[in-house]
Protein backbone atom coordinates (compact mmCIF):
# COMPACT_ATOMS: atom_id res chain seq x y z
CA UNK A 1 0.00 0.00 0.00
CA UNK A 2 1.15 3.19 -0.88
CA UNK A 3 0.44 6.66 0.82
CA UNK A 4 1.04 10.18 -0.76
CA UNK A 5 1.48 12.83 1.32
CA UNK A 6 0.02 16.67 0.07
CA UNK A 7 1.36 19.26 1.99
CA UNK A 8 -1.22 22.32 2.15
CA UNK A 9 0.22 25.32 3.49
CA UNK A 10 -1.08 27.72 5.99
CA UNK A 11 -4.18 29.20 4.98
CA UNK A 12 -3.02 32.51 7.26
CA UNK A 13 -0.06 32.52 4.89
CA UNK A 14 -2.25 32.01 1.58
CA UNK A 15 -4.36 35.07 2.64
CA UNK A 16 -1.78 37.37 3.14
CA UNK A 17 0.15 36.37 -0.19
CA UNK A 18 -3.58 37.03 -1.55
CA UNK A 19 -3.82 40.38 0.42
CA UNK A 20 -0.34 41.48 -0.89
CA UNK A 21 -1.46 40.19 -4.81
CA UNK A 22 -5.19 42.62 -4.61
CA UNK A 23 -3.00 45.58 -2.72
CA UNK A 24 -0.91 45.75 -5.65
CA UNK A 25 -3.39 45.30 -8.53
CA UNK A 26 -5.68 48.49 -6.83
CA UNK A 27 -2.24 50.35 -6.36
CA UNK A 28 -1.95 49.79 -10.37
CA UNK A 29 -5.02 50.26 -11.14
CA UNK A 30 -5.37 53.57 -9.16
CA UNK A 31 -2.23 54.70 -11.05
CA UNK A 32 -3.59 53.75 -14.47
CA UNK A 33 -6.81 55.77 -13.70
CA UNK A 34 -4.71 58.92 -12.21
CA UNK A 35 -2.97 58.72 -15.52
CA UNK A 36 -5.72 58.79 -18.18
CA UNK A 37 -7.41 61.06 -16.59
CA UNK A 38 -4.12 63.34 -16.48
CA UNK A 39 -3.78 62.88 -19.87
CA UNK A 40 -7.54 63.49 -20.47
CA UNK A 41 -7.58 67.01 -19.26
CA UNK A 42 -4.21 67.53 -21.57
CA UNK A 43 -6.00 65.96 -24.70
CA UNK A 44 -8.87 68.80 -24.05
CA UNK A 45 -6.70 71.25 -23.60
CA UNK A 46 -4.61 71.18 -26.47
CA UNK A 47 -7.89 70.63 -28.19
CA UNK A 48 -9.08 73.85 -27.31
CA UNK A 49 -5.15 75.12 -27.65
CA UNK A 50 -5.52 73.97 -31.57
CA UNK A 51 -8.82 76.16 -32.14
CA UNK A 52 -7.14 79.28 -30.81
CA UNK A 53 -4.10 78.63 -32.62
CA UNK A 54 -5.95 78.14 -36.13
CA UNK A 55 -8.54 81.52 -35.75
CA UNK A 56 -11.32 79.18 -35.19
CA UNK A 57 -11.52 80.82 -31.50
CA UNK A 58 -10.83 84.36 -32.62
CA UNK A 59 -9.37 86.52 -29.22
CA UNK A 60 -12.53 87.82 -27.37
CA UNK A 61 -14.53 85.15 -28.43
CA UNK A 62 -16.30 83.22 -26.15
CA UNK A 63 -15.73 79.54 -25.28
CA UNK A 64 -18.78 77.16 -24.85
CA UNK A 65 -20.12 76.78 -21.43
CA UNK A 66 -18.57 74.29 -19.41
CA UNK A 67 -21.05 72.08 -19.70
CA UNK A 68 -21.37 72.33 -23.20
CA UNK A 69 -17.44 71.29 -23.35
CA UNK A 70 -18.36 68.53 -20.90
CA UNK A 71 -20.86 67.07 -23.62
CA UNK A 72 -18.39 67.33 -26.44
CA UNK A 73 -15.77 65.94 -25.10
CA UNK A 74 -17.59 63.39 -22.49
CA UNK A 75 -15.56 64.24 -19.32
CA UNK A 76 -16.40 65.45 -16.61
CA UNK A 77 -17.06 69.37 -15.46
CA UNK A 78 -13.95 68.87 -13.30
CA UNK A 79 -11.76 67.56 -16.21
CA UNK A 80 -13.01 70.59 -18.36
CA UNK A 81 -12.28 72.81 -15.61
CA UNK A 82 -8.75 71.31 -15.26
CA UNK A 83 -8.11 71.55 -18.98
CA UNK A 84 -9.45 75.67 -19.26
CA UNK A 85 -7.25 76.30 -15.96
CA UNK A 86 -3.94 75.02 -18.00
CA UNK A 87 -4.96 77.44 -21.05
CA UNK A 88 -5.69 80.27 -18.54
CA UNK A 89 -1.68 79.40 -17.05
CA UNK A 90 -0.56 80.07 -20.74
CA UNK A 91 -2.38 82.98 -20.98
CA UNK A 92 -4.55 82.11 -24.30
CA UNK A 93 -8.34 82.01 -22.01
CA UNK A 94 -9.92 83.84 -19.51
CA UNK A 95 -13.06 83.76 -17.39
CA UNK A 96 -15.15 86.74 -16.23
CA UNK A 97 -18.40 87.24 -14.10
CA UNK A 98 -21.00 87.36 -16.20
CA UNK A 99 -19.63 85.84 -19.78
CA UNK A 100 -17.99 81.86 -18.19
CA UNK A 101 -14.58 81.34 -20.42
CA UNK A 102 -13.42 83.49 -23.33
CA UNK A 103 -10.16 83.78 -25.61
CA UNK A 104 -7.94 86.06 -24.14
CA UNK A 105 -6.85 88.99 -26.10
CA UNK A 106 -6.09 93.01 -25.88
CA UNK A 107 -9.19 94.96 -25.70
CA UNK A 108 -9.81 97.87 -28.57
CA UNK A 109 -8.89 100.76 -26.77
CA UNK A 110 -10.88 104.24 -27.89
CA UNK A 111 -9.35 107.36 -27.22
CA UNK A 112 -12.44 109.97 -25.93
CA UNK A 113 -10.04 112.51 -26.54
CA UNK A 114 -11.37 113.57 -30.00
CA UNK A 115 -13.89 113.45 -32.79
CA UNK A 116 -13.26 110.17 -34.32
CA UNK A 117 -15.06 107.13 -35.91
CA UNK A 118 -14.59 103.43 -34.50
CA UNK A 119 -13.52 102.77 -38.55
CA UNK A 120 -10.87 105.30 -37.93
CA UNK A 121 -9.39 104.01 -34.94
CA UNK A 122 -9.34 100.25 -35.83
CA UNK A 123 -7.78 101.15 -38.95
CA UNK A 124 -4.82 103.03 -37.45
CA UNK A 125 -4.45 99.86 -35.13
CA UNK A 126 -4.27 97.77 -38.08
CA UNK A 127 -7.64 95.87 -37.32
CA UNK A 128 -9.93 94.99 -40.54
CA UNK A 129 -13.28 96.99 -39.57
CA UNK A 130 -16.48 96.20 -41.09
CA UNK A 131 -20.60 97.35 -41.14
CA UNK A 132 -23.31 95.44 -41.42
CA UNK A 133 -26.83 97.29 -42.10
CA UNK A 134 -29.43 95.88 -39.70
CA UNK A 135 -32.44 99.07 -39.67
CA UNK A 136 -32.39 101.49 -42.52
CA UNK A 137 -35.84 103.48 -41.91
CA UNK A 138 -36.89 107.40 -41.83
CA UNK A 139 -39.21 107.15 -39.29
CA UNK A 140 -40.88 109.06 -36.60
CA UNK A 141 -38.89 110.86 -33.84
CA UNK A 142 -39.31 109.46 -30.24
CA UNK A 143 -39.60 111.33 -27.16
CA UNK A 144 -36.18 111.62 -26.45
CA UNK A 145 -34.99 111.72 -29.85
CA UNK A 146 -37.11 114.51 -31.04
CA UNK A 147 -35.95 116.67 -27.84
CA UNK A 148 -32.83 116.67 -28.68
CA UNK A 149 -32.39 117.13 -32.53
CA UNK A 150 -35.67 119.08 -32.18
CA UNK A 151 -37.18 117.45 -35.30
CA UNK A 152 -40.55 114.85 -35.76
CA UNK A 153 -38.95 112.93 -38.78
CA UNK A 154 -35.62 111.70 -38.66
CA UNK A 155 -33.65 108.94 -40.25
CA UNK A 156 -32.91 105.82 -38.13
CA UNK A 157 -29.66 103.43 -38.96
CA UNK A 158 -29.08 100.28 -36.90
CA UNK A 159 -25.84 98.49 -37.85
CA UNK A 160 -23.10 95.61 -36.49
CA UNK A 161 -19.73 97.09 -36.16
CA UNK A 162 -16.88 93.95 -36.96
CA UNK A 163 -13.64 93.95 -36.48
CA UNK A 164 -11.53 91.64 -37.81
CA UNK A 165 -14.88 90.18 -38.48
CA UNK A 166 -15.50 89.52 -34.86
CA UNK A 167 -19.07 91.27 -33.43
CA UNK A 168 -17.85 94.63 -31.53
CA UNK A 169 -20.62 97.27 -31.34
CA UNK A 170 -23.95 97.35 -31.93
CA UNK A 171 -24.91 101.16 -33.08
CA UNK A 172 -28.13 102.83 -33.56
CA UNK A 173 -28.03 106.55 -35.42
CA UNK A 174 -30.62 108.39 -35.43
CA UNK A 175 -30.18 111.80 -38.10
CA UNK A 176 -33.00 114.37 -38.99
CA UNK A 177 -34.61 113.43 -41.79
CA UNK A 178 -33.57 116.53 -44.35
CA UNK A 179 -30.26 115.93 -43.59
CA UNK A 180 -30.53 111.99 -44.92
CA UNK A 181 -32.85 112.67 -47.52
CA UNK A 182 -30.14 112.16 -49.63
CA UNK A 183 -28.63 108.58 -48.43
CA UNK A 184 -29.26 105.13 -49.30
CA UNK A 185 -28.60 102.25 -47.34
CA UNK A 186 -25.48 101.70 -49.39
CA UNK A 187 -23.65 104.86 -48.52
CA UNK A 188 -24.42 103.99 -44.98
CA UNK A 189 -23.16 100.35 -45.27
CA UNK A 190 -19.82 102.35 -47.11
CA UNK A 191 -19.29 105.27 -44.49
CA UNK A 192 -19.71 106.89 -41.66
CA UNK A 193 -21.99 109.08 -41.19
CA UNK A 194 -19.70 112.12 -40.77
CA UNK A 195 -18.78 111.60 -44.03
CA UNK A 196 -21.87 111.44 -45.25
CA UNK A 197 -23.43 114.55 -44.02
CA UNK A 198 -23.41 118.07 -46.26
CA UNK A 199 -22.33 120.03 -42.69
CA UNK A 200 -19.49 120.99 -40.70
CA UNK A 201 -19.26 119.01 -37.41
CA UNK A 202 -17.54 121.16 -34.44
CA UNK A 203 -17.78 118.32 -31.61
CA UNK A 204 -19.88 115.74 -29.83
CA UNK A 205 -20.66 115.18 -25.97
CA UNK A 206 -20.25 111.11 -25.08
CA UNK A 207 -22.34 109.82 -22.12
CA UNK A 208 -21.02 106.36 -21.46
CA UNK A 209 -22.48 104.03 -18.33
CA UNK A 210 -23.03 100.35 -17.34
CA UNK A 211 -25.74 98.10 -18.80
CA UNK A 212 -26.87 94.26 -19.42
CA UNK A 213 -27.46 92.95 -22.32
CA UNK A 214 -30.65 92.73 -23.70
CA UNK A 215 -31.86 89.60 -25.71
CA UNK A 216 -31.79 90.86 -29.31
CA UNK A 217 -28.26 92.61 -28.77
CA UNK A 218 -26.62 89.44 -27.19
CA UNK A 219 -27.32 87.82 -30.16
CA UNK A 220 -25.66 89.90 -32.32
CA UNK A 221 -22.86 90.59 -29.99
CA UNK A 222 -22.35 86.38 -29.32
CA UNK A 223 -22.37 87.19 -25.80
CA UNK A 224 -24.99 85.41 -23.34
CA UNK A 225 -28.06 87.90 -22.72
CA UNK A 226 -27.95 89.99 -19.46
CA UNK A 227 -23.58 90.42 -19.86
CA UNK A 228 -22.09 93.22 -18.65
CA UNK A 229 -22.04 96.20 -21.55
CA UNK A 230 -20.71 99.86 -22.11
CA UNK A 231 -23.60 102.02 -23.50
CA UNK A 232 -22.58 105.03 -25.00
CA UNK A 233 -24.69 108.27 -26.13
CA UNK A 234 -23.01 110.64 -28.56
CA UNK A 235 -24.74 113.79 -29.40
CA UNK A 236 -23.26 115.78 -32.43
CA UNK A 237 -22.85 119.20 -32.98
CA UNK A 238 -22.48 121.61 -36.05
CA UNK A 239 -20.17 124.96 -35.90
CA UNK A 240 -22.98 126.33 -34.56
CA UNK A 241 -23.45 123.83 -31.82
CA UNK A 242 -27.07 122.50 -33.28
CA UNK A 243 -27.15 118.76 -32.39
CA UNK A 244 -27.31 117.34 -35.85
CA UNK A 245 -26.72 113.36 -35.27
CA UNK A 246 -27.21 110.69 -32.19
CA UNK A 247 -25.84 107.45 -31.99
CA UNK A 248 -26.44 104.94 -29.53
CA UNK A 249 -23.40 102.37 -29.00
CA UNK A 250 -23.22 98.91 -27.55
CA UNK A 251 -20.11 97.56 -26.70
CA UNK A 252 -19.07 93.94 -24.60
CA UNK A 253 -17.19 95.35 -21.75
CA UNK A 254 -14.81 92.40 -22.36
CA UNK A 255 -13.82 93.44 -25.47
CA UNK A 256 -13.43 97.38 -24.84
CA UNK A 257 -11.95 100.41 -22.98
CA UNK A 258 -12.49 103.90 -23.51
CA UNK A 259 -8.88 105.97 -22.72
CA UNK A 260 -8.89 109.86 -21.35
CA UNK A 261 -5.66 111.62 -21.62
CA UNK A 262 -5.26 113.88 -18.06
CA UNK A 263 -3.94 117.18 -18.76
CA UNK A 264 -0.45 117.29 -16.78
CA UNK A 265 -1.14 120.63 -15.75
CA UNK A 266 -5.10 119.94 -14.89
CA UNK A 267 -6.33 122.18 -11.80
CA UNK A 268 -8.21 118.97 -10.67
CA UNK A 269 -7.62 115.24 -10.85
CA UNK A 270 -11.31 115.12 -13.28
CA UNK A 271 -10.47 115.72 -17.13
CA UNK A 272 -12.85 118.75 -18.58
CA UNK A 273 -16.55 117.31 -19.39
CA UNK A 274 -16.44 114.26 -17.19
CA UNK A 275 -18.63 114.23 -14.27
CA UNK A 276 -20.24 111.79 -11.60
CA UNK A 277 -23.85 110.91 -12.21
CA UNK A 278 -25.47 109.62 -8.80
Amino acid sequence: MYTTTIQVPDNRCNRRVLARRIDRRRTLGFCHNRDVRSIRYQVIADSVRERIITGDLPPGRLLPSEAELSKEFSASRVTIRRALEVLREAGLVDARQGFGWFVAGAPFRQSLGELATIEAQMAALGIEAQRRILEFAFVRATSHVQQVLGVEQVLRVKRLNLADGQPFAVVTVWCPAELGQHLSRRDVERSPFYELLKVQLRGATQTIGADAASAGDAALLDIPAGSPVLRCERVTTDLAGHPVLISEHIFPSLRTEFVVELPQAAPSIAPTGLRLVE
